[in-house]
């Protein structure tokens, strides 16, 4: 049983800012590779950003500079603070979780950027 529970997402204005979490529980004997992945209407899943086991980092251009991600320590819980938000950022978006050869994924947390 291994379970991905995000939490964060929300309304907010352009140029405005959320941070999302994910946290990850159950039968876990490792720290992960973890990513943020979004989706929006119409178009295919993107990565966001990723993070890896010992805090290696790497981001989508589209979002570099605005969006960070970050780890609690020694665990598989993980942050995505977004600053500058831009309409263009409206989606859903999902925590993903790489261990034992597979993926994990949470249920998604709906991002809206609106003015």
């Amino acid at each position: 049983q291994v379970q991905l529970v995000e939490s964060g997402g929300g309304l907010v204005q352009p140029g405005g800012s959320l941070r999302l979490s994910c946290a990850a529980s159950g039968r876990i004997f490792s720290i992960n590779p973890m990513n943020w992945y979004r989706q929006a209407p119409g178009k295919q899943r993107e990565l966001v950003a990723g993070i890896t086991s010992v805090g290696s980092t790497n981001y989508a251009d589209s979002v570099k500079s605005r969006f960070t991600i970050s780890r609690a320590n020694a665990k598989n819980t993980v942050y995505l603070q977004m600053n500058s938000l831009k309409p263009e950022d409206t989606a859903v978006y999902y925590c993903n979780m790489i261990y034992q050869w597979r993926d994990y994924w949470g249920q998604g947390t709906q991002v809206t950027v609106s003015s």
